[in-house]
């Protein structure tokens, strides 16, 4: 749908039907009618993508609509599309790294004006009214009242789903949306909603000092974003990857060392309890024993992948054995959001990303599945 806002009237059209009512008096946009949208959705347990048009809700009077610009690939969208995770329902839009300018705010809103550079990362609403979603941890809402981004009940949306950002525009509450700052490029920003903020906020957590050595296991776009957040914060990185092609790239973002991780796991035995810390990214099974050995005794090992079904196996005895402190992260609450996109924004840290038309999505996944993505595959959604 193309939309064209008239200066002076505060007039939304779609040929001659007028969508939005402007209320005078505060300055901000009613919206009246759900909002037509396209991208490209999963319609099955395949994973497969193909053009869909749907409605969005209508702007409310806490809500902004934002246009896309730009939308980036998550190993997450994979998962949920596919069933990893769970059963779906379909037709779903995945996508939550999501950028664009804000194209109508309803009339409560003070944090956007029309005009604004805004993202969108993993959730788009709570309760607002918990204990965590009033302390900046909206991601673990009390209530269990967390919607994130794509394919959880939202009463709300036209759809009885909430839909991602591999589409044409998104209406979301304005507390879950950031501003993206002018000293960074919309599509490099897109990476940070999901990617950034998943490694940014237990890497700040686990409060190392610099020169302190941390590892980073799994280099895809999570791994070299936390590759160059942890060299940007002082730590000497050690980078663990089963790619050796990667190599070249890891060495350009600063780290000491790169080790090509083998299936007999021996090139990891130098590195016995030499770790102060690690943060693990890998998505999908695999053993973790030789990276936890990695890590100093009394030390923390993070996990942030999500793989097949949410669980990893593992030896509680040889855990126990190691003394090394096992936990996992989830994303971040909106404020930590915020506080590393600009971040990265102010200290030039920036994702290496490839830009791609929405009709080469499918084959992106499965680069993105064969290790071959270097590293955040950028969707241009003017090609919706």
């Amino acid at each position: 749908m193309q939309q064209t806002a008239l200066a002076g009237t505060g007039v939304l059209l779609t040929g001659t039907t007028p969508l939005l009512a402007n209320n005078f008096n505060s300055n901000k946009t009613i919206m009246k009618e759900n909002i037509k949208s396209k991208g490209y959705a999963a319609f099955d347990a395949t994973g497969t993508l193909k053009p869909w048009e749907f409605e969005r809700r209508p702007v409310g009077d806490n809500d902004i609509l934002i246009d896309i610009k730009f939308a980036s690939i998550c190993h997450s969208d994979i998962h949920q599309m596919k069933g990893h995770w769970g059963p779906q329902q379909y037709p779903q839009i995945p996508g939550h790294e999501i950028v664009g300018i804000v194209e109508a705010v309803g009339k409560n809103v003070t944090k956007f004006k029309i005009g604004d550079r805004a993202g969108v990362g993993c959730m788009v609403d709570s309760c607002m009214e918990c204990d965590s979603c009033m302390h900046g941890e909206e991601h673990f809402c009390e209530k269990g009242e967390t919607v994130f981004t794509y394919g959880y009940p939202e009463a709300s949306s036209p759809t009885g789903i909430s839909q991602g950002g591999y589409a044409s525009n998104i209406v979301v509450r304005d507390h879950f949306a950031v501003h993206i700052p002018e000293h960074i490029s919309l599509q490099e920003a897109a990476p940070l909603l999901c990617a950034g903020i998943t490694t940014y906020s237990p890497l700040m957590k686990a409060q190392f000092k610099i020169g302190d050595k941390v590892g980073v296991a799994g280099i895809g776009g999570l791994g070299h974003l936390a590759i160059k957040l942890a060299v940007s914060k002082g730590a000497e990185v050690y980078a663990f990857t089963t790619s050796p092609g990667k190599v070249a790239d890891i060495k350009s973002w600063g780290v000491k060392e790169v080790i090509v991780v083998d299936e007999s796991f021996g090139s990891m035995n130098v590195f016995a309890k030499k770790l102060d810390y690690m943060i693990c990214t890998i998505p999908y099974q695999f053993n973790s024993a030789p990276y936890i050995a990695c890590v100093k005794p009394n030390g923390h090992f993070t996990y942030v992948g999500m793989p097949n079904g949410f669980e990893l196996t593992f030896s509680n005895i040889n855990l126990a054995a190691t003394r090394v402190n096992f936990n996992a992260s989830l994303i971040g609450g909106i404020p930590e959001t915020q506080e590393v996109v600009h971040y990265c924004a102010d200290n030039g840290i920036r994702p290496d990303i490839q830009m791609i038309s929405a009709e080469q999505i499918n084959d992106a996944w499965e680069k993105v599945v064969n290790k071959e993505a270097r590293y955040r595959y950028v969707i241009d959604a003017a090609t919706f």
